[in-house]
């Protein structure tokens, strides 16, 4: 009966850790709800819940007009009402919700599982972002996504550092970019799926060059060591290399390096060894609407290892949907499953299928991944419009 009630203490734990980022954090601000004035949790009319100091935020100052930042219904600040439910379960938590002094982080459940830290962003400040990247050389965090300014830089401390790329229909404007790599130089380059374009700006936003007319649909585009472009294109199933002079603007060269893909969109490169991981949408007969297949091939472009919806069904209780890729710094590729909110470990690839869940909690709709320096995960979630930081925390 002791060992069962000892046992139950790090589960608890998890329970409450849960419930704080799931239930009682605002979802536009991030910050806890509690019971004084600003921080009170306020339900809309359509449901969704945020703390009163975003409802006067987001409300217009005479008429009190407002939109629900996650579902966009119209309603007016005098409409919410407080959230009972919300107020009880920080009273019944209200104790566990104080960090003891002395006490350390409780242990992830599982090794190689990791933590959400903080996370920053929120509805307003990014709007249906789509992809994400750090700069090499500045640690800075830069993303695109559906506001009047396309491309958002954020600072080490989740600020906004600047924006650019205004929303338009002119060469150097950004019409609805997909996905977005930061070089080895600083320079910042979008795939704009509006004018099926490759855009490229330095890191202050002027725009560098525009590569137009030779794909039909890019979308995932990185980064490789050798400070070269790799870009899916996922109308023609192909994944091309680029090489540019990006001072001087300048498209040197282009290569085919893969063709018959299955829509390819998302491409991820491994620092450690030059391989390229491919993420396939196939839409044929047969396929489900929700089908993925990862493949990975190494530097000269051989195939060393493929994995399907099917085959990690295999290995995990529910259909897995990957909807991002990327390499940790020790080779293993890393996918976002959006049909179970979760972020899974595939191993190397010489080693497919081996699947580790390493996040399964706190994420809604993770469309991209990328690896600081400092071994932090960065997850792009894109129904909470926010950037996500997670990291091992071994107690």
């Amino acid at each position: 009966m002791g060992a069962e009630a000892s046992g139950s203490g790090p589960a608890l734990q998890e329970l409450v850790r849960e419930a704080e980022i799931s239930l009682l954090e605002c979802k536009v601000c991030f910050e806890r709800f509690g019971h004084r004035q600003q921080r009170r949790p306020r339900n809309l009319p359509c449901g969704h819940v945020v703390c009163l100091a975003c409802v006067a935020a987001l409300a217009h100052p005479r008429t009190l007009a407002l939109e629900c930042p996650f579902c966009r219904r119209a309603c007016r600040g005098c409409d919410t009402s407080d959230c009972l439910p919300v107020l009880h379960l920080l009273e019944l938590l209200g104790s566990a919700l104080r960090p003891a002094p002395a006490a350390p982080r409780s242990a992830p459940c599982s090794p190689g599982a990791l933590t959400c830290h903080r996370a920053f962003g929120g509805w307003g400040t990014l709007v249906n972002p789509t992809g994400l990247a750090l700069c090499p050389k500045t640690g800075r965090v830069v993303v695109v996504h559906d506001g009047r300014r396309r491309v958002r830089i954020f600072d080490s401390g989740g600020g906004c550092a600047h924006q650019f790329g205004e929303k338009g229909e002119a060469a150097q404007d950004i019409r609805y970019p997909l996905d977005v790599t930061v070089t080895n130089d600083c320079h910042v380059v979008v795939t704009d799926a509006g004018d099926r374009s490759i855009k490229v700006f330095d890191f202050f936003g002027q725009i560098k060059l525009v590569i137009g007319g030779q794909f039909s649909l890019p979308w995932g585009v990185e980064t490789t060591p050798q400070n070269g472009v790799v870009v899916t294109d996922a109308e023609a199933g192909s994944l091309h290399l680029l090489e540019v002079d990006f001072p001087e603007g300048v498209l040197q060269r282009t290569e085919r390096l893969q063709v018959h893909l299955c829509c390819p969109r998302g491409v991820a490169v491994s620092w450690l060894t030059g391989a390229i991981a491919v993420l396939e949408h196939p839409l044929g007969p047969g396929s489900g609407a929700s089908s993925t297949t990862v493949k990975v091939f190494s530097a000269s472009m051989q195939l060393i290892g493929q994995v399907d919806s099917f085959g990690l069904s295999l290995l995990f209780p529910s259909r897995i949907t990957a909807s991002a890729v990327t390499f940790d710094h020790q080779g293993n590729v890393i996918v976002a499953d959006t049909a179970n909110q979760a972020v899974l470990c595939l191993g190397k690839p010489e080693e497919f299928p081996v699947l580790k869940p390493i996040i399964t909690h706190g994420l809604s709709h993770p469309v991209a991944l990328t690896f600081t320096k400092e071994n932090a995960l960065l997850v792009l979630d894109s129904a909470a419009h926010s950037i996500k930081v997670y990291k091992a925390d071994w107690g």
